[in-house]
């Protein structure tokens, strides 16, 4: 394979990468203020030839598409103030994830493949809450499983009555799964559907329809099928006559990040991955901005998708991703930066003196989500800092994101990690906290603290290691080896108990509905899904389709 071959030319690796021309399942349509997905699914273009996407079903590449959209709306199209999601096939909205295809799925895939989706959900409500742009589910026909689910992330549920359309959670009850991707959480939590009902509806493989679901709370409202269309027009009409006008600056076209693919790394313009698959481990190298990048208002509006902020968080989330799906086998991951500290410094100050300007809150917005995605991530990460890095600001939130935090204590002091005020709230974590309150979760006065206290020139080790801003700080003697030895130890523990561990130590203190989803897909989805009753020969998603039935072990653990 050519080292300079690219990321789409490499059949083996998932391309997260796509375009509204390009896409197969999804329609975009801008209109002023109003933007509308439109789903019709391509039942022979999923990403493998081996299952049909029938019924408006999804694979991943369909959820690429919803991911693509969602992102080009915030920065390519600012002025939209309403989205509306609707389907284009007939009596059927959407009926889930492809249950073939999760059939025929590894375990890995499988969990990673429900995380990406509800990633993406969760994307769709931060779409809501962060760029004001309000979301409509107009389902105008049935929606099961993970399609109700995404109608979940929706800030608004409307169901076509025509008899036949219902919402469900078929999984319990048809495949001895549940809805992996936020699904009962979500129904109590976000929908406070009473729990006995929300009992009932998860165990009715049929689901519930009309009257019913309106007065569970399963939707909104329900509209007979000759006046949906235009109930779903005078909705969007009211939602505009009530919210403010977006304060559009023009949008900002996304571009290709194009990285370089080799058998040992995927290089992007500030990012690069480096993979040792024979100790199960990589590198992560995140590099500061240009001393030239600019920091005025014009000037960061002007550099577009090209801004490093934008540029290098992008080819983060990417890397990610791939991570994630295409390399299973890497457990453990060293998290460096690298480049001039008092960079990262200045574009940081600038993206909150700015934080007013649209194009800037929907920059730092995506920075927080793609740090929320490494906090997500099922890696063990451990940050390394020593002279050189960039450790600083923003990019301490790379390191705050670690399970530890080792420092070179070199004899010049030139190892330094430095605070600012994007480490005070700009960036939260999944639980809404920032990563400093989730550090000192026993010491709810130290970030305040040490904010208050920071400065330009930053911690040498002695007094990071003093403030509590590292896990250990090592002599040029023992570090090499001390890092060396961690990486190579973690590396040959279990991933399964690893993961379990990370996800349960990662977010101490009080919840939020995403780490709930998360906790539970990490922990009791990820169980499930390797449980016999599920996959075993004689397990329901395994037989589901076929001839013969499921046999359980009815025996509770």
């Amino acid at each position: 394979m050519a080292e300079s071959e690219t990321l789409s030319q490499a059949p083996t690796f998932t391309d997260f990468e796509t375009h509204p021309t390009r896409y197969r399942h999804w329609s975009l349509q801008v209109d002023g203020e109003v933007a509308r997905l439109s789903l019709s699914v391509q039942q022979e273009e999923g990403l493998s030839d081996s299952y049909l996407l029938k019924q408006n079903s999804y694979d991943l590449g369909v959820d690429i598409e919803l991911a693509d959209a969602i992102q080009r709306i915030r920065f390519e199209h600012p002025a939209v103030r309403v989205l509306v999601l609707t389907s284009a096939v007939a009596r059927i909205f959407c009926a889930g994830a492809n249950i073939y295809m999760l059939g025929k799925s590894t375990h890995a895939f499988k969990v990673n493949f429900c995380k990406f989706t509800n990633e993406t959900r969760l994307g769709l409500e931060d779409l809501s809450a962060h760029s004001g742009v309000r979301t409509i589910a107009a389902l105008n026909g049935t929606a099961a499983g993970g399609g109700y689910e995404l109608a979940l992330a929706c800030d608004e549920i409307y169901l076509v009555e025509d008899g036949n359309s219902a919402v469900s959670f078929p999984e319990v009850p048809l495949l001895a799964v549940l809805p992996g991707t936020g699904g009962l959480t979500r129904l109590v939590d976000k929908r406070k559907v009473r729990r006995d009902r929300a009992d009932i509806f998860c165990t009715i493989a049929e689901g519930i329809k009309g009257k019913r679901a309106k007065d569970w709370n399963l939707v909104d409202d329900i509209w007979s099928k000759s006046t949906f269309p235009a109930k779903v027009e005078a909705r969007i009409a009211a939602v505009l006559g009530a919210s403010e006008k977006n304060p559009s600056t023009g949008g900002v076209a996304l571009t290709p990040l194009s990285p370089k693919l080799s058998e040992s790394a995927i290089e992007y313009r500030f990012v690069t991955l480096r993979l040792d698959h024979d100790h199960r481990s990589a590198e992560l190298v995140v590099q500061a901005p240009p001393l030239s990048e600019p920091v005025d208002g014009a000037g960061m509006r002007a550099l577009g998708a090209s801004l490093w902020a934008l540029q290098a968080f992008r080819e983060l989330d990417d890397a990610l991703l791939h991570l994630r799906l295409d390399y299973p086998g890497i457990n453990v991951v060293a998290l460096r930066t690298t480049g001039d500290a008092a960079s990262v410094l200045r574009v940081d100050q600038a993206l909150l003196k700015h934080a007013g300007d649209r194009f800037v809150k929907e920059v730092t917005a995506h920075m927080a989500r793609v740090l929320r995605r490494l906090d997500l991530t099922a890696k063990s990460l451990f940050a390394l800092v020593e002279p050189g890095s960039a450790f600083a600001g923003s990019l301490y939130e790379l390191a705050l994101a670690s399970d530890r935090i080792y420092m070179l204590a070199d004899q010049k002091g030139a190892s330094r990690i430095t605070l600012s005020g994007m480490n005070g709230g700009a960036l939260p974590s999944s639980n809404g906290q920032t990563r400093l309150a989730v550090r000192f979760h026993g010491e709810p006065k130290r970030p305040a603290e040490l904010l208050q206290a920071a400065r330009p020139e930053g911690f040498a080790a002695e007094a990071a290691e003093e403030a509590g801003l590292v896990t250990m700080a090592l002599d040029d003697l023992d570090y090499e080896d001390e890092t060396r030895i961690a990486i190579e130890e973690r590396a040959s523990l279990s991933p399964d108990a690893l993961t379990g561990m990370e996800a349960s130590l990662r977010f101490p203190g009080a919840e939020s509905m995403a780490t709930k989803i998360f906790g539970r897909l990490s922990a009791w989805q990820n169980w499930i899904f390797q449980r016999p009753n599920a996959v075993g020969p004689t397990g329901a998603l395994t037989n589901y389709g076929q001839p013969t039935r499921p046999v359980f072990d009815y025996r509770r653990t």
